[in-house]
């Protein structure tokens, strides 16, 4: 919850929740539905590949994280080509968003870092 792209994610999962709302009921199963789960699944992945320890499984969720984030761009291109609804803004900043990933994921590719992850304690708590 501390990486800024967890946190941008996850208010982005909001603005989609928001904006999916004013969606045509008829598509409550179908783009409603397979929208909100992409959306959710890119701060869940993040989370949970940070929680795993290991840079390895880190980048590997990552990566999951981030064939959501190109799956939501493709259903909000859809969207905006089926209902005309614009979703310009929401792409620029789901592109943002899978730009962090992907320098997330370099970033753990670089040879010289430790192949752990070494999570802050409570000791520096004053």
């Amino acid at each position: 919850k501390e990486l800024i792209v967890w946190k941008k994610s996850f208010e982005f999962v909001k603005k989609v929740y928001k904006a999916t709302d004013n969606f045509p009921k008829q598509e409550s199963y179908g783009l409603t539905s397979q929208i909100r789960r992409a959306a959710v699944s890119i701060p869940s992945n993040i989370a949970e590949g940070y929680r795993r320890k290991s840079k390895v499984e880190f980048k590997r969720f990552l990566n999951i994280a981030s064939g959501s984030a190109a799956e939501l761009e493709t259903q909000l291109i859809i969207v905006s080509k089926v209902y005309l609804l614009s979703t310009e803004n929401e792409i620029n900043e789901l592109i943002i968003i899978q730009k962090m990933l992907s320098a997330l994921i370099r970033s753990l590719t670089m040879r010289h870092e430790p192949s752990t992850i070494n999570y802050p304690t409570m000791s520096h708590l004053p």
